[in-house]
C-alpha cells in the first residue's frame, strides 16, 4: 500500500527585532487551530540582518485527520505571541508579559503534494503601546510534504499481536510478534560477546524484585524473524523505594538480523527507561555504532506521562538548518489502558520499519515495567501464565 499523506508546517527563522527601550529577553507562543501550543525563545536581531534558518524553529505534523479538515476550511490562522522573559520550562503556558501578537493566514489546499513557502521575512508585531518604536518579527514559514507509512498493533504487545499497515480503512497485516517472559533467559538473540558486556551495565536487584527477561520478537508474513527488542538489563526498585530509578534504569537492545542464525543477530538500539518522581516515564534512546556498546550515539531523550500516555519520536536534524526531520514515531498510552501502538514512519527509513516495531513493543512494554512495584502487573508478564498457554 501507498502511504499516508502527512505534512510538516515549518515556522523557522524567528527572530525579534526591538527597540532599545524594550526588554532583552523575549520568547514566542505558536498556536494552529486545535494543535497544542509550542513555545520557544526568540533571539534578538538587527533589522537589516535577517537571521539565519539554524535560528529559533518550530514545527507542526499534520495528520491525515488534520488535512482532512483543513481541505474543508483550507485558510487556517497562525497566531504568534511574543512576551518579554524566559521562556517557560512548561510547553505552552505563558508566565511573561504579552509584548505584541501577530497573525498569519495560511492556505495548506495544496501542501499535501508539494512545498509551499507562506511568509519570509519581517512582520510588525502588533498589541504595541501607541507611541512606542515599533517592534518586528522575522520569520520564514513553510509546509513541506512528509508522507508516511503507518502501523498499528492489533492488541496489547504482551499479547503477540498481528501488526497492520494502515490506509485510511484498509488494515494490512504486514507483520507479527511473539513476546515472551522468561524470568531464568539470557537473550537467545544477544551474542555472548554482549551478554558478558552488559553485566557492567548497573544491574542492582533489591530483595529480588526484579522485571526481567522480557522479549519481543518481530516476523514477516513468511514467518522470518526480522527484528527483536529483548530485555538486557532488568528493571528493578531503587533501594528503599517501590520505583525504577534514573540513576539504575532497565534497558532493551533492539536487534536487526545480520545472519542465517538468531545467534549472530546484531544491536541495532538501546532503549533505557525509569521512572521520574514526577509520575512519568523517562527514556534514552542511542543507535549502536561498529566500536560496541559503549559508544552509543543519544539520538531520542525525554518523558512521557504514566497517566495520560503520548507519543515516543525519533527526530534527525539536517546540516543546512536545524529542523526536525521525522524518522518515526508511536503512541503510547497511560497505566491501565488499552495499548494498541500506532507506528508512522517516514518513507525514507520504512526499509527500518521492522525495527521501529520492535522499538514501539519496547517503549510501551517499559510503560509495565516501570510500573510501581507496590502494583502487580497483568498475567501475561508472568512466565507462569505462558507455560499455559
Amino acid at each position: 500500500m501507498d502511504p499516508c499523506p502527512f505534512v510538516r508546517l515549518i515556522v523557522e527563522s524567528l527572530a525579534l527585532n526591538l527597540p532599545s527601550s524594550a526588554a532583552a529577553t523575549c520568547y514566542a507562543k505558536l498556536k494552529l487551530h486545535k494543535f497544542p501550543s509550542q513555545t520557544l525563545p526568540l533571539p534578538i536581531s538587527a533589522a537589516a540582518d535577517p537571521p539565519p534558518s539554524s535560528s529559533s524553529s518550530s514545527t507542526f505534523h499534520l495528520d491525515p485527520d488534520a488535512l482532512r479538515l483543513f481541505s474543508k476550511k483550507p485558510l487556517t490562522t497562525l497566531k504568534i505571541s511574543v512576551f518579554a522573559g524566559r521562556a517557560p520550562r512548561s510547553c505552552g503556558v505563558a508566565t511573561g508579559k504579552l509584548f505584541g501578537t501577530l497573525k498569519l493566514c495560511v492556505n495548506l489546499t495544496n501542501s499535501r503534494s508539494r512545498s509551499c513557502i507562506y511568509h519570509s521575512g519581517w512582520m510588525k508585531l502588533g498589541g504595541v503601546e501607541e507611541g512606542e518604536p515599533a517592534a518586528r518579527l522575522h520569520l520564514v514559514v513553510r509546509s513541506e510534504p512528509d508522507p508516511r507509512f503507518v502501523f498499528q498493533f492489533g492488541g496489547e504487545p504482551e499479547c503477540s499481536p498481528v501488526v497492520f499497515q494502515i490506509q485510511e480503512n484498509i488494515r494490512q497485516p504486514v507483520f507479527s510478534c511473539k513476546f515472551s517472559a522468561d524470568r531464568s533467559h539470557r537473550s537467545r538473540c544477544v551474542p555472548s560477546d554482549l551478554n558478558k558486556q552488559q553485566r557492567g551495565w548497573g544491574r542492582t536487584f533489591c530483595g529480588g524484585r526484579e522485571r526481567k527477561g522480557w522479549m519481543i520478537t518481530v516476523y514477516d508474513l513468511s514467518g522470518s524473524a526480522v527484528a527483536a527488542a529483548s530485555m538486557v538489563t532488568p528493571f528493578v526498585p531503587s533501594p528503599g523505594s517501590d520505583r525504577v530509578c534514573r540513576s539504575n534504569p532497565g534497558a532493551w537492545l533492539v536487534l536487526r538480523p545480520s545472519g542465517v542464525s538468531i545467534s549472530s543477530w546484531k544491536p541495532w538500539g538501546r532503549l533505557e527507561a525509569w521512572r521520574e518522581s514526577g509520575g512519568s516515564l523517562g527514556y534514552k534512546l542511542e543507535l549502536m555504532t561498529k566500536s560496541g556498546l559503549a559508544t552509543g550515539i543519544p539520538i531520542a531523550q525525554g518523558s512521557l506521562s504514566v497517566r495520560k500516555g503520548g507519543s515516543f519520536c525519533i527526530d534527525s536534524l539536517r546540516k543546512e538548518a536545524n529542523v526536525g526531520c521525522f524518522v518515526m514515531g508511536s503512541s503510547v498510552e497511560g497505566e491501565g489502558k488499552t495499548s494498541k501502538p500506532v507506528v508512522q514512519v517516514s518513507v525514507q527509513h520504512v526499509a527500518c520499519a521492522a525495527l521501529f516495531v520492535a522499538l514501539a513493543a519496547a517503549v510501551d512494554l517499559s510503560m509495565d515495567a516501570c510500573r510501581l512495584f507496590s502494583r502487580k502487573l497483568r498475567k501475561e508478564f508472568t512466565h507462569d501464565h505462558q507455560e499455559l498457554m
